[in-house]
């Protein structure tokens, strides 16, 4: 099964199905967890700032220049810091762990 977990800014780690095709932003979007992705997944805010679980950060691909020149602009960024919205679920991604960056 597709799946991917994604930890709300309140704690709760919701379970979601993923399709693969879509971006991590439009899985945790369709499930109705509080995302904003203002652009529409155009890379031109940052408003679905994640954070990726440190095990898997190798596993996805580099961060383009687009995404790290958004990331300057977000608060809250880590290490671990990608945009939603620039990372297409596949199936390597099952069961990736990710968390809704404060707002």
């Amino acid at each position: 099964m597709n799946k991917i977990f994604v930890n709300d800014r309140e704690g709760i780690t919701h379970e979601l199905e993923a399709i693969p095709g879509l971006t991590f932003m439009e899985i945790i979007r369709d499930a109705g967890l509080d995302i904003e992705a203002a652009c529409g997944g155009c890379c031109a805010c940052a408003t679905c700032h994640i954070y990726v679980d440190s095990k898997w950060l190798q596993k996805l691909p580099k961060m383009e220049d687009d995404e790290d020149s958004m990331l300057d602009q977000a608060f809250h960024v880590t290490h671990e810091s990608r945009l939603g919205c620039q990372m297409e679920y596949n199936q390597d991604f099952s069961n990736i762990i990710l968390t809704l960056a404060p707002k």
